[in-house]
């Protein structure tokens, strides 16, 4: 395996990172950590097979075809990541828990097992920092002048975790800054038919979370995650359907904590 410090990505990989609606204009921009199974060339597969890779250990099913709709429909900027969650995590603090897991909901991933810290380096920096250094540009971009924006991170669960149901449709997570949070609570409550989770079914308290804590706690942007079953968007279809439901609530949400 090529695993020399930037030498992983070989030509034929795709880049790091996507951008989708880049010239948007709403004050919002849109991330999906989470959004790509591909695993650079030079790793092979890991050592798990394809459909192992397709589950929700490999990335957030639905989460990219639901953020570009959402993008689409908020008019906002969204920043993608390029490769799976498997070969380093964009939301674990490089070299952190659960950056490189070993391990992913029972499953054996033998290609992290020991690795040395060039190797460890050599994936933040062709696939981890690409990410939020693009992320870090578009904040710069938008809030120039003092421009008031806020932060919305794209995430999918699943419909069920050692044997729990999950029966949230969505979830909003958040730390300490209510500004975005409490008024997305808000609007996606004035839904009866939706199960809206408050920190559910993860909480964004916790301390291995990176892009909420490094981008928009530092620069004290109002921002959260939000969180889709992913049963409800795993068909490209059904992501733009949900999205297209969810955009307003975000819209006007975002409208609340910017004043």
């Amino acid at each position: 395996m090529q695993q020399l410090l930037g030498q992983l990505l070989v030509p034929g990989d795709p880049p790091p990172f996507s951008l989708f609606n880049e010239k948007g204009k709403a004050p919002l921009l849109l991330l999906c950590d989470h959004a790509s199974k591909i695993i650079p060339r030079a790793l092979g597969d890991l050592g798990i097979s394809e459909d192992e890779l397709a589950r929700h250990i490999g990335w957030d099913i639905g989460g990219l075809d639901a953020a570009i709709e959402l993008a689409s429909a908020l008019d906002a900027p969204l920043v993608s990541s390029g490769f799976s969650r498997l070969v380093i995590d964009c939301n674990r603090w490089p070299g952190g828990e659960g950056s490189i897991p070993e391990i992913s909901d029972g499953i054996l991933v033998p290609a992290n097992r020991d690795l040395t810290k060039e190797q460890v380096d050599a994936r933040a920096e062709a696939c981890f920092w690409p990410y939020h250094r693009e992320v870090d540009r578009h904040l710069d971009r938008m809030t120039a002048g003092g421009r008031p924006i806020a932060l919305l991170v794209i995430h999918s669960f699943t419909p069920e975790m050692n044997g729990f149901p999950r029966p949230w449709h969505v979830g909003v997570l958040w730390n300490d800054d209510p500004r975005l949070p409490e008024p997305l609570l808000a609007e996606l409550r004035r839904d009866p038919s939706l199960v809206v989770g408050d920190n559910e079914p993860y909480s964004a308290r916790a301390s291995y979370e990176y892009t909420l804590n490094a981008h928009a706690r530092r620069r004290k942007l109002p921002h959260c995650s939000l969180e889709v079953r992913q049963d409800l968007i795993d068909s490209s279809g059904e992501a733009r359907v949900w999205a297209t439901r969810l955009a307003p609530a975000i819209r006007a949400a975002v409208a609340v904590a910017l004043g």
